[in-house]
């Protein structure tokens, strides 16, 4: 179901005359209220284990190079997956929305999921619910502790927004010898203000890639953030470039600033690396929720159960890497570059499709 993306247990059933079921499963296919009642009884801990699992062979086979240099960055994030004024579990998340002067409680459920990004593209790890009553870096900080765990060579820095740039959760990366990487934004933040003042004495250099031209500074040993005690890098980006506005069919320039507090040493990723790796923050955006949501139907609630709801996501996580490991291994790159994804998707749900047309025939 999640492979051929149908995106429901009921889409799944309208598959069950198929006679193809006996020889995969030996017998029936089960009903959506069986296989809902399944999930909610599964192995969280089993079923992360298939993610480690094809990251172990993955890793075997060479496929995971660094993303940039030796750098091998994993990402964080927070993705709301589903809300509702109706329905709710013990896992739901609460908060009060006011709609035409009348306030009422949203229930909704939040997640923060960690993605690997290597040469070739990216792999998920893992995914962890934020609980109630807990704030996303609650959530993010027990996921890094499980993967320091059970990935300790699978990344040796950590990547998030400005949300990340939390104490705790930097400390808890630093202490592991692992480097991280955080967008730095807060103009009350002391670590800020000291860098803005030294960006005005210190030369910048630049460089252009892809039609943009950067203009960095790069200032290493700020010891201002006071719940922080290690040295912190400061990298700043001023970006110039055109972009085609479809409107007025005119070019406009333009011009964006960007800010990252990081401790990866410039012996170990120059500043051209790390403003590599904080803009590819951004495909846990595009290639992770994006096309988990857009094309693999992610925010779908198949069983309204927390356990449930997990083993959904996680073996869903599986099918995305398998199914991307499948395109960049498997098939050719020619192919890759006449064909979309999507066109491989579409071929995949036709070989599952060919045997109803052929048994209804």
């Amino acid at each position: 179901m999640l492979w051929v993306r149908i995106g429901s247990l009921n889409g799944l059933m309208q598959k069950r005359p198929i006679g193809c079921w006996r020889n995969w499963l030996g017998g029936e296919l089960p009903s959506a209220r069986s296989i809902g009642r399944v999930a909610a009884g599964m192995s969280i801990d089993d079923t992360r284990e298939l993610l480690h699992q094809h990251y172990e062979r993955r890793r075997r086979n060479k496929s995971l190079h660094p993303f940039t240099g030796s750098i091998r960055p994993i990402i964080f994030d927070g993705h709301e997956s589903t809300s509702s004024y109706l329905r709710c579990c013990e896992g739901c998340l609460q908060r009060r929305v006011t709609i035409a002067d009348e306030e009422r409680i949203q229930y909704y459920h939040r997640y923060v999921m960690a993605m690997l990004l290597h040469r070739d593209g990216c792999l998920l790890l893992d995914i962890e619910p934020q609980r109630p009553g807990e704030g996303e870096s609650t959530a993010a900080i027990r996921l890094l502790k499980r993967l320091l765990t059970r990935y300790p060579r699978a990344f040796n820095a950590v990547v998030g927004d400005n949300l990340y740039l939390n104490p705790d959760f930097c400390k808890l990366a630093a202490e592991h010898v692992k480097c991280f990487l955080a967008v730095l934004k807060n103009e009350r933040r002391d670590l800020l203000v000291d860098a803005r003042g030294l960006f005005e004495c210190e030369s910048s250099v630049s460089f252009e890639s892809d039609k943009t031209l950067y203009q960095c500074w790069d200032i290493e040993g700020f010891t201002t953030w006071e719940r922080f005690e290690y040295p912190v890098r400061v990298v700043r980006s001023i970006e110039t470039c055109t972009v085609h506005r479809r409107l007025t069919d005119e070019d406009e320039e333009m011009i964006t600033e960007w800010i990252w507090a990081t401790n990866i040493p410039r012996t170990v990723a120059g500043t051209r690396a790390v403003v590599r790796v904080g803009h590819g923050r951004w495909r846990i955006e595009n290639n992770g929720f994006n096309e988990l949501v857009n094309e693999w139907n992610a925010d779908h609630v198949y069983k309204h159960e927390p356990n449930a709801m997990l083993v959904f996501l996680l073996l869903l996580l599986m099918a995305y890497n398998v199914f991307h490991a499948f395109i960049s291994l498997n098939v050719k790159p020619q192919l890759r570059a006449r064909h979309t994804t999507r066109h491989f998707a579409r071929l995949v749900v036709a070989e599952f499709y060919a045997p109803s047309d052929a048994h209804f025939t």
